[in-house]
């Protein structure tokens, strides 16, 4: 009898990310894709992709997923998983149809999905899982037997995801100078999104004021906030704050915004901030520009002194939580009961997204949940 992890019943891994741009000529393009069916003119898509011409065009995340699916790949060939593992986007190459579609023509028949995204949401989650339903359907419609799809439950307090934000935060505080470091604040920040889709996120049970969004942040940052007072023996206050904020002025957004909150701190005499990007998988646009431009320059203009940890990226313990998780639902698929890690006070997530959870703006269908 083989003693090797059984990936079993499932045949293949999918790595589903958002996907960006790789040089100045696919600025636009790529922000088509995003805003497809809202109508916004080119025009307004060339002033909103000046962020990624300050990058030469180029988004980090593709070039951090390809060294996330080394990673992934490495730790399965390493412990005697299995299991190939694919990588598709919802807005630019590799598109996600395109991807399925090598999926099913190397004859895959059941596919786990791994998002970059560790929380409940509409576009963390179910945004992703109405992509999967659209390129099934793009596969039917080829005359083409698309595989069965699940997607793994949200990481967001995973060990392997949560050990190196808490090693991220303590070497971010250690950057700072020596006199400050003990009564530094730490910010945690996580991509704003708007409040009727922060209350309604996770199933229905947790619906209400933030949501599964927000309690899922503030359960990860105050396991991050007490690993760093254990290790340092300093209680350094915390809050969760946003970025990256996008919608209309007069809907409501979740606050406050990081560059806000960093005022805030000045005025009361914080002498110095750390902040801890737990929304995010990696140092994508997102962490780039609005942390280490836009408020890094509003911390300068305070005079106030700020580190940022790292993101997770491709650590080898995420890697191998990837794995964790794997062969968790894989046991659970064939009838087994394994042990499901998680930090914090919510326990390990649900495997099925449940009807009602994360509901979509407008009704589309979705895949890999009980609404499908």
């Amino acid at each position: 009898m083989s003693d090797q992890p059984a990936p079993a019943p499932y045949d293949a891994l999918l790595l589903l990310s958002f996907g960006g741009p790789e040089g100045p000529d696919d600025v636009v393009p790529f922000l088509e894709n995003v805003t497809r069916g809202r109508g916004i003119p080119r025009e307004r898509l060339k002033e909103v992709g000046q962020h990624y011409f300050l990058f030469g065009g180029v988004s980090p995340i593709n070039a951090q997923n390809r060294e996330l699916l080394q990673a992934i790949r490495e730790d399965f060939a390493e412990n005697g998983l299995d299991l190939p593992v694919y990588w598709g986007n919802r807005n630019w190459a590799p598109y996600l149809t395109d991807t399925l579609r090598q999926i099913a023509a190397d004859g895959h028949r059941r596919v786990l999905t791994l998002a970059t995204s560790a929380y409940a949401s509409y576009s963390g989650c179910r945004q992703y899982r109405e992509n999967l339903a659209d390129a099934i359907a793009a596969l039917t419609a080829e005359g083409i037997e698309p595989p069965r799809v699940d997607k793994l439950r949200h990481y967001f307090n995973h060990p392997g995801f949560v050990r190196p934000m808490v090693d991220a935060t303590l070497a971010a505080l250690a950057q700072l100078p020596e006199g400050l470091r003990a009564g530094a604040h730490l910010a945690f920040t996580t991509h704003s999104i708007p409040t009727a889709a922060a209350d309604t996120s996770g199933p229905v049970p947790a619906h209400g004021d933030g949501g599964a969004y927000v309690a899922e942040h503030l359960d990860v940052a105050r396991v991050i906030a007490d690993a760093v007072r254990e290790e340092t023996g300093a209680e350094h206050p915390w809050q969760l704050v946003y970025q990256s904020r996008s919608g209309a002025p007069h809907i409501p957004w979740l606050e406050p915004d990081i560059c806000d909150h960093l005022e805030a701190l000045h005025t009361e005499g914080v002498p110095a901030v750390v902040m801890v990007p737990i929304g995010f998988v990696s140092d994508h646009m997102e962490v780039k520009y609005d942390l280490d431009t836009e408020a890094a320059a509003k911390a300068q203009e305070l005079g106030l002194p700020v580190t940022r940890a790292a993101t997770v990226g491709a650590d080898p313990r995420f890697a191998a939580a990837v794995r964790d998780l794997v062969l968790e639902r894989a046991a659970t698929e064939r009838g087994a009961a394994p042990e499901r890690c998680a930090l914090g006070a919510l326990g390990p997530s649900h495997d099925v997204c449940p009807v009602g959870c994360c509901p979509a703006r407008t009704p589309r269908p979705a895949a890999a949940g009980a609404d499908e």
